[in-house]
C-alpha cells in the first residue's frame, strides 16, 4: 500500500522534475550567454552614455585649461605683424609648472601687473560664452590679459635711444623680422639703461608705435617690468584662422654670443675652475711623492 501510494504520486512528481529540467536549462543558456549563470545584459543606448560621454569631454578640457594649453584671443594690433587682432593663439602653461621662467625672445601671455590696462573696456561675455571660457573652449572676455614679447630678463640691462636699436647687455637687437614694416625700435618712447630685477622680464610689442608695454609704465611699481609670477605661459602657435596657422619661434638675434650675461659669467669662471680641478691632483701625487722619498731616504 505504501508503495502503492508512492507509485500513484510518482505523476504528480514529474512536472516538479520537469520544472528542475527547464531551470537547468534556462541555466545553461544563460552560461553560454555570458559565462556567470545570468541573462545576457542588452548594451546601454548611445542617449543613455552621451551624458557621461559629455562629462568626461568636459572634464579633461578643463584639466588642460588648468595645466597644459589655453587659447587666447588677440585683442588689438599692438603685436603687427606677428599676431593679427582676432587671432587665436594657444599657450603653453605646463613647463611653468616645472620651473621654467621666461625667455629672451618669446611672446608670453600675462595678467594686468596693475594699471596697464586701466582703460580698457572688454565687452559683456553672454552665459554661454562664459562656460566655454571657463572650460577652456573659448577664450576668456573677462580675464585682464595682455601679450607682449619678451626683451629682457631679470639681471640684464637694457636701453633703447632715439634712433638707435634695442640693446640688450651691450648687445644690438636686430628685431627688423619680427617688429612693424617701417616701425623704428623705440622712437615713441626711446628709455634706459634699465637693469631688470631678478624675477622679473621687460616686454615689448612687435608694433612698437602701437603699443603700450613696458616702456609706458615705468611710473607705476615695478617700473614697467612684470613679475614672473603674473605670466600665464608662452604663446606657441597661432591656431586660428586656419589660413594665420603657425608657430612663434624665438628670433635668432635673441641667441647672439655674449647676451647672456649669466652664461658668460659662468664660462669666464670655467677656465679657472678646470685648472684648479686639474691642479688638485697633481699637488696631492707630489707630496705622496716626496713623502715617499723622506721615508726611503
Amino acid at each position: 500500500m505504501a508503495v502503492g501510494a508512492r507509485s500513484g504520486h510518482e505523476p504528480e512528481d514529474r512536472p516538479e522534475h520537469s520544472d528542475h529540467a527547464e531551470s537547468a536549462g534556462a541555466t545553461a543558456e544563460g552560461a553560454v550567454g555570458d559565462g556567470d549563470g545570468r541573462g545576457q545584459q542588452k548594451p546601454r543606448s548611445f542617449w543613455k552614455e552621451l551624458p557621461l560621454l559629455i562629462g568626461i569631454a568636459l572634464v579633461l578640457a578643463l584639466l588642460i585649461k588648468t595645466f597644459l594649453v589655453q587659447a587666447f584671443s588677440i585683442p588689438s594690433e599692438s603685436m603687427q605683424n606677428t599676431l593679427q587682432r582676432g587671432d587665436r593663439v594657444l599657450v603653453d602653461k605646463l613647463t611653468p609648472w616645472f620651473g621654467s621662467e621666461p625667455e629672451r625672445g618669446e611672446v608670453v601671455v600675462f595678467h594686468d601687473p596693475g594699471g596697464w590696462l586701466d582703460d580698457t573696456q572688454a565687452p559683456e561675455p553672454n552665459v554661454v560664452q562664459k562656460f566655454l571660457s571657463f572650460i577652456g573652449l573659448m577664450p576668456s572676455a573677462e580675464e585682464k590679459d595682455l601679450i607682449k614679447r619678451v626683451i629682457a630678463v631679470g639681471g640684464d640691462t637694457v636701453e633703447c635711444k632715439k634712433d638707435g636699436p634695442v640693446v640688450v647687455n651691450g648687445k644690438a637687437l636686430d628685431d627688423k623680422p619680427f617688429i612693424f614694416p617701417g616701425n623704428t625700435p623705440c622712437n615713441d618712447e626711446p628709455f634706459g639703461p634699465i637693469t631688470i630685477p631678478e624675477g622679473r622680464i621687460w616686454v615689448m610689442g612687435d608694433h612698437r608705435q602701437n603699443s603700450l608695454d613696458s616702456r609706458y609704465h615705468q611710473e607705476l611699481p615695478g617700473g614697467g617690468t612684470v613679475s614672473n609670477d603674473e605670466v600665464v605661459g608662452r604663446a606657441i602657435v597661432v591656431a586660428w584662422p586656419i589660413n594665420r596657422w603657425a608657430t612663434l619661434p624665438i628670433p635668432k638675434t635673441f641667441d647672439q654670443p655674449g647676451i647672456n650675461t649669466k652664461v658668460n659669467a659662468a664660462m669666464s669662471l670655467a677656465p679657472g675652475a678646470l685648472g684648479v680641478a686639474g691642479a688638485v691632483p697633481l699637488v696631492l701625487w707630489r707630496r705622496r711623492r716626496l713623502t715617499r722619498e723622506r721615508t726611503a731616504g
